[in-house]
This record gives C-alpha cells, sequence and structure tokens, in this order.
C-alpha cells in the first residue's frame, strides 16, 4: 500500500508521539514528502502542511488529542476541501489513492522547507488580527492566499522560475 510521509517539526512531534514511526523505507507516491509543523490560534492547536515539491499549504484547525486516531481522514478531507477551492479539482477516490496511508515521521531538517512555513506562519500573523477569533477566520480562504504567494522552484534566477503553489501542485495532479 502507497504511503505519504508527513515529517513532523520537534514541536509538533512532541504532541504527536504515538504517531510517529521510524520506518523511512516507505514509497513517497507522486506527491512526494510533506512537512508539518503545529502553531497556536486562540490557544488552539493548529497544524500547518506543507508539500516539499510544491510548497502547496493545508491548515487543519482546533486538533485536539483525541482527534488523532482519525487525523488521516481530517488531512484528506482538508487537502480535498482545499484543492477544490483552489480550483483544482480531483475526484475524492483518486486523491484518496494518491495519498494512501500517512506515515508521520521525525523531522528530516528541512530547512527550506521549516523557513517557507515560518513565512507562511508570520502571514497568517498579520491575517489574524482583520479576523479576531479562529472562528471568525476563513482559514481555505486564507490557506488560498499562502498559496498563491509568488515562489521560487528551480535553481536559476529567471523570472519564470517563479511561480505559486497552485500552479505547481495542478501540474503534478494532472500530470
Amino acid at each position: 500500500m502507497r504511503k505519504t510521509r508527513i515529517h513532523t517539526t520537534k514541536k509538533l512531534e512532541k504532541l504527536v508521539k504515538k504517531l510517529i514511526t521510524t520506518d523511512n523505507k516507505t514509497d513517497c507516491g507522486i506527491l512526494g514528502k510533506w512537512n508539518a509543523t503545529v502553531f497556536y490560534v486562540d490557544r488552539k492547536k493548529c497544524w500547518l502542511i506543507t508539500n516539499g515539491l510544491t510548497k502547496y499549504n493545508v491548515i487543519l484547525t482546533d486538533i485536539k488529542s483525541s482527534e488523532l486516531s482519525k487525523i488521516e481522514q481530517i488531512f484528506k478531507d482538508a487537502l480535498f476541501g482545499q484543492l477544490n477551492y483552489d480550483g483544482i479539482i480531483i475526484d475524492f477516490e483518486n486523491l484518496n489513492s494518491i495519498i494512501g496511508g500517512l506515515d508521520f515521521l521525525p523531522t528530516n531538517n528541512d530547512r527550506s522547507t521549516t523557513g517557507f512555513q515560518n513565512q507562511r506562519l508570520e502571514q497568517l500573523d498579520w491575517w489574524k488580527y482583520d479576523f479576531g477569533s479562529l472562528e471568525n477566520m476563513p482559514i481555505k480562504d486564507l490557506t488560498n492566499r499562502m498559496n498563491t504567494s509568488p515562489i521560487h522552484i528551480g535553481n536559476g534566477r529567471k523570472m519564470s522560475d517563479y511561480t505559486d503553489s497552485i500552479k505547481e501542485m495542478k501540474k503534478l495532479l494532472t500530470e
């Protein structure tokens, strides 16, 4: 069975110790690896999960420790909803087969993705003040704003190396 690898930050790893496996031999699939970190809004735990290849973001809000047994379904539903919101139309069953199961792994010290996530959380901090509480925040819209921010993919410094996460994810899923 195909598994999707999600590397956690040290902070998140402490919160989800029972989910962490150390088996690095799983196949990543076409989406590659993901990185997850935790942040707080109104003292509620939220997760920012970022795809390593496309820098596509998904936010899971108000994750309680009692919901960790259902985290796989929560992630798939959030990803499916965000993809649809961003205009990437995909059948849920197709997405489910692409993702397969989830393997939560310890940190891989991917500084590039960690820095990228920190920038996105900084943006989110600015936007938080516009809405106040977590219940008033349009999470899909805020994540869409993150996903439409210009990113650099490639080695050169040409303008054609700049894109956004939505275009990259669309390319990855339609190939």
